[in-house]
């Protein structure tokens, strides 16, 4: 006993060191850039909104396509960015906002959620007969969780809603018997809160909402008692629907009126007129759009396996390669049972195999994951839900982790390349060229600053904290632009002669950095930001070996000499 109770103070002590990391790393910050959408489906489009500030808004939060919800933004990043507005205007902070607080504030406040999967875990174990702190290990210590689960992702806000309906749907009695679920309305609100962040949710919710639908029906004496159940939770679901109908209406109707935050008086009830005339439902757009090849080809094709085959291994490692292998013994095992059974007469006696905990965890992983595959565009973060039924599943009923100094070395390994290494040095490049631009030489004499990224993810533009109304500074993202195209772009910047005090930095990869010294311009300050690594243009393996491997592995920013 007591060397049992050591063991579960010794995984109490690892959990809180990982929680420590996770917020601690947060704070630091994570220099590592994941995807262009951890800034431009929420922070970037706030920052515009909310702070005045010069940003790039993406097509999908634009009114003439609206696909994606307003909601889920102004309540996260939203509410950061009010929050330090108002810090700095009460004068309790005089420079709250600065590109170190646009950046952590709304990924601090996904990190606070994020515990939201820990207590979820917690919840579910005796649910499932898993071992809480083997699973909470297994999640805290994932680089999914680290990583992935801090950065404003709407799939990370997909991920929290899947966890919280988990622990809706799944409750027992303290003697271990099914108990009925009483929050149909919370199941109601929830999936569609879901639905509206990302339509997909459906895919992750069908299992949830298939297992509550049978312990109901199963539980209830009556059939008066099962309809109330789902009435409740359809009232429930509409009423929200309306509630984010109303919100995405009027916040891209008020878009059309030119300033959601300067409506004066008289011109609501225009706003109002409009909210009449073109109900707007993001969700619909979206899967309207996402659902023509052609569209999805625009953003990458992929084979149908790559979920199964490639994506599922990058994120979660052997747990995922081990749940295969299970469910391929589980399935064998249920097809001899179903032959048994109808040759002993038995009828379909075999389908209660399903109903045991680890079978049905394994279909609450690979049901969605099997959805999600059926459409051309896939991509890894799109699967970080699943990790909750798969550490529940790869600690329920006493099996053993096995592999476990593979999973620490995937996961450390995993943290240093998406959390360090990966596009690394696009933020703090950004960080350096904010302090730049709001020097005290800069402010006291307007110049005039153009910054052209390429072969970089596209720069969130608030990040470098710039007012709507200072129009002297100009950022080009050329993207993974042609030598030529860069040439000519660089060069006609050289030669602007309508510029007196014109400054012109050029960010790039020192992996193509060859490129840029092909052009017939010169360049008198360069800095170096380490590290970087683009997989669009990787490092050249022999050169990693070399006096050259900082290059390879880092971020050029180089101010062009226009005086010659």
């Amino acid at each position: 006993a007591s060397a049992g109770a050591g063991i579960g103070m010794w995984a109490k002590g690892l959990w809180a060191l990982l929680a420590a990391l996770r917020a601690g790393w947060c704070l630091l910050p994570q220099a590592g850039y994941l995807h262009p959408d951890e800034f431009f489906q929420s922070p970037e489009v706030m920052a515009g909104d909310i702070l005045n500030l010069q940003v790039y808004y993406p097509w999908e939060f634009l009114s003439t396509s609206p696909c994606r919800t307003v909601v889920f933004p102004l309540m996260t990043s939203g509410v950061t960015y009010w929050v330090i507005k108002s810090l700095q205007q009460l004068d309790l902070c005089s420079s709250c906002i600065n590109s170190y607080t646009l950046l952590v504030s709304p990924r601090l406040l996904f990190t606070v959620s994020s515990f939201i999967l820990d207590y979820s875990v917690y919840r579910l174990a005796p649910s499932w007969e898993a071992d809480p702190w083997k699973a909470l290990l297994l999640l805290a210590g994932s680089y999914v969780t680290l990583v992935f689960y801090t950065r404003t992702f709407t799939n990370t806000l997909e991920g929290l809603l899947f966890a919280l309906l988990m622990v809706l749907v799944s409750s027992r009695k303290s003697d271990g018997n099914l108990a009925v679920p009483t929050s149909s309305p919370l199941i109601g609100i929830i999936t569609t809160a879901g639905f509206f962040n990302r339509p997909t949710f459906l895919a992750f919710a069908l299992m949830p909402l298939l297992y509550w639908a049978g312990v109901i029906a199963n539980s209830q004496k009556s059939i008066k008692s099962v309809i109330n159940h789902f009435l409740k939770l359809v009232l429930c679901a509409c009423f929200t629907a309306i509630v984010f109908i109303m919100a995405d209406t009027f916040y891209f109707t008020s878009m059309d009126l030119d300033n959601l935050y300067s409506i004066k008086k008289g011109s609501l009830f225009n706003v109002l007129g409009q909210l009449n005339e073109k109900i707007i439902v993001t969700p619909f757009n979206f899967l309207r759009y996402n659902l023509n090849p052609h569209n999805l080809a625009l953003h990458g094709s992929h084979p149908r396996v790559t979920h199964f085959a490639v994506n599922g291994v990058m994120l979660f490692g052997i747990l995922h390669i081990l749940a295969i292998g299970a469910g391929f013994k589980m399935l064998k095992k249920y097809i001899h049972h179903l032959i048994w059974a109808r040759s002993h007469c038995q009828g379909s006696s075999g389908l209660l195999v399903l109903s045991e905990g680890n079978p049905t965890l394994l279909l609450f992983y690979f049901v969605p994951l099997a959805f999600l595959s059926l459409f051309s565009h896939q991509e890894p973060r799109f699967l970080i839900p699943l990790i909750l039924p798969l550490v529940l599943f790869s600690t329920s009923q006493h099996r053993d982790v096995k592999w476990k100094h593979v999973i620490v070395i995937f996961n450390v390994l995993g943290a240093l390349l998406f959390g360090c290494l990966h596009q690394g040095g696009v933020i703090p490049c950004l960080f350096h060229l904010e302090q730049l631009l709001h020097s005290p030489e800069s402010l006291n004499h307007t110049r005039h600053y153009t910054l052209l990224f390429a072969h970089t993810y596209m720069p969130p533009r608030s990040l470098l904290n710039i007012k709507k109304r200072d129009t002297y500074i100009e950022v080009i993202d050329m993207a993974g632009s042609e030598e030529e195209t860069l040439c000519r772009t660089v060069e006609q910047q050289a030669s602007n002669s309508t510029c007196n005090d014109c400054h012109v930095f050029v960010v790039i990869p020192g992996t193509v950095r060859a490129m840029i010294t092909n052009c017939d311009v010169s360049f008198k300050n360069e800095t170096l930001v380490f590290p970087h690594l683009s997989m669009e243009d990787p490092p050249q393996i022999p050169l990693l070996f070399s006096g050259k491997w900082r290059s390879q592995l880092g971020l050029y920013i180089l101010q062009l000499d226009r005086d010659q």
